[in-house]
């Protein structure tokens, strides 16, 4: 068709930089590609989603993303959230666990449980799952840099407790790759903490099969200025790179492929989101399947959580917020998330309340019980506009994939600062349009009200918490067996010497009760911390 438009109309580009025209027709799939990508529901190459009936057999997860105070505090907060019908649960770690110290650290001093829970020994995480049916209710551990250890303490906690780790469900971030992209909490150099994943890639395909130890966050690369396609395309170089370090242990694929998940972003233009986690699907099955040689279908999955987009959110009229985590939701669903984890709608100001998790629960509640997103699997597929656009952006992503690897692949480009500095450019440029009113903003930059903003009440930060989260870590000291943490840290120190996997020596540590900070410390006095590099792009 003719893409020229009248004067008085204006061309459309989205995020990813292709254009958009005013109508699609079946010629319009036809060129892009066609349909050879396209499959059925639960068949290679997955696009139209991983399972046959989708929604209609089991409704999406229900994820929210929740932890703050100690670890008392944030159990109260889970059973709130699971007597409200939540179906998972997605855990918030504070700073200073996140960046491997413990509470009483001098560099922890007014973080210890502000943004997340504090942990700092087994201890803490048998408080935080108390009376919480791990056979029901799958966890979800946002941590990353000290996420070996919380691994090691979650499968601990869980056999003490008597449940089976072999059939034991659940996933941990351990993305670390793309910390050095986005969020920066960063322990150990690149290439050590390379290493400590596939650790614990291994240790799980061993003695936990069914455990999810790696969630590739693209997610967080997104709001660290990553468009759609570039989003999902690193996330699948940094999933690759994670591959290849186990294949090198002599693990084979299908032994640990299918239990990679991935967390993405949400935020956007709706059909721009859909059209790149069904593009995503398609892609992800096949670098499996041609790049590693995959033979299980299930090793092709792309297993995801979506619904987040904490960019997206505005500190201007905040009850907006509520709207947009609702589209949010919409997405998710049309475009087959097996897991949902909504932003609130304070979350542009603090940790979510009650209130405000309830309603982002109930938000997905709704489409399942009366919006019908159930009922029929892929609902847009067939859409010439749709179906156009699949083609596109994973032409895209095959094309930035492609790049990385001319470029020396994921892991150098990071180590580098090469991805960090594109993607902050990036940031820089869209925050500049955004001001100018470039890229619209719907109450911050258009449509803008004089009233007064809603009062959004603020998750007050208790230092008596704080106190008590160190006197518990204190008692922990002087009971455990001083002579077994010694020896159990002397164990991490000489595995990471010796190259050889550390997770066993972490899991007995942590059964010692040694700390993050004290474990943290024995790996960093043998690899050494990570140091950033500073680059600028114009």
């Amino acid at each position: 068709m003719n893409d020229r438009l009248p004067p008085d109309v204006a061309p459309v580009i989205n995020e990813s930089g292709i254009p958009i025209r005013p109508l699609y027709t079946a010629d319009d799939v036809a060129a892009s590609g066609g349909q050879s990508m396209l499959g059925l529901p639960g068949e290679y190459p997955f696009t139209r989603g991983i399972h046959p009936l989708m929604y209609r057999r089991q409704p999406w997860t229900m994820r929210q993303y929740t932890g703050f105070g100690n670890a008392s505090d944030t159990n109260a907060r889970f059973k709130y959230l699971i007597a409200n019908g939540q179906t998972g649960l997605n855990v918030a770690f504070d700073l200073p666990t996140q960046c491997g110290l413990d509470s009483d650290d001098p560099l922890a001093e007014g973080e210890v449980g502000r943004v997340g829970m504090a942990i700092d020994t087994l201890r803490d995480v048998e408080i935080a799952f108390d009376g919480i049916d791990l056979d029901r209710i799958t966890v979800s551990l946002t941590i990353n840099g000290s996420a070996a250890i919380l691994i090691a303490m979650y499968l601990a906690m869980a056999e003490r407790r008597g449940f089976d780790v072999k059939a034991l469900r659940g996933t941990a971030q351990n993305d670390i790759l793309k910390e050095y992209i986005g969020r920066g909490t960063w322990i150990f150099p690149v290439e050590p903490s390379l290493r400590l994943v596939g650790d614990t890639i291994e240790y799980c395909a061993q003695h936990a099969p069914k455990y999810s130890p790696v969630s590739v966050c693209g997610y967080h690369i997104r709001e660290s200025g990553a468009n759609p396609a570039q989003e999902m395309a690193y996330a699948f170089c940094i999933a690759s790179a994670y591959a290849d370090e186990v294949l090198r242990r002599g693990v084979p694929i299908d032994e640990f492929a299918g239990r990679l998940s991935f967390n993405f972003n949400i935020y956007g233009n709706l059909f721009e989101q859909v059209a790149k986690f069904r593009a995503g699907r398609g892609l992800w099955a096949k670098i499996v399947r041609e790049r590693f040689g995959a033979r299980k279908p299930g090793s092709m999955w792309l297993r995801m959580i979506a619904g987040g987009g904490g960019s997206g959110l505005t500190f201007e009229q905040p009850e907006l917020n509520i709207v947009r985590g609702a589209y949010y939701a919409l997405i998710s669903a049309l475009s087959g998330a097996q897991t949902m984890a909504l932003c609130c709608y304070d979350e542009a100001y603090t940790i979510p309340s009650e209130y405000a998790q309830r309603i982002s629960l109930r938000t997905m509640q709704l489409l399942i019980e009366e919006m019908g997103l159930c009922d029929t699997v892929d609902p847009l597929g067939g859409s010439y506009y749709v179906e156009t656009l699949t083609n596109q952006m994973r032409d895209e992503m095959e094309r930035i994939v492609a790049d990385v690897d001319a470029r020396g692949g994921i892991v150098g480009l990071i180590s580098s600062g090469a991805i960090q500095s594109q993607v902050s450019a990036q940031a820089y440029r869209r925050q500049r349009d955004i001001e100018a009113g470039r890229f619209r903003k719907v109450g911050v930059n258009c449509y803008r009200t004089d009233a007064g903003e809603q009062d959004v009440e603020f998750h007050p930060y208790d230092e008596a918490d704080a106190r008590a989260q160190v006197e518990r870590l204190a008692d922990v000291r002087r009971t455990r067996d001083a002579g077994a943490v010694g020896r159990a840290l002397e164990d991490v120190r000489r595995a990471a010497a010796d190259g050889v996997n550390t997770m066993p020596a972490i899991v007995g540590a942590v059964k010692a009760y040694a700390s993050v900070g004290e474990i943290t410390a024995a790996l960093t006095s043998v690899v050494g911390r990570y140091r950033e590099p500073v680059r600028f792009e114009d």
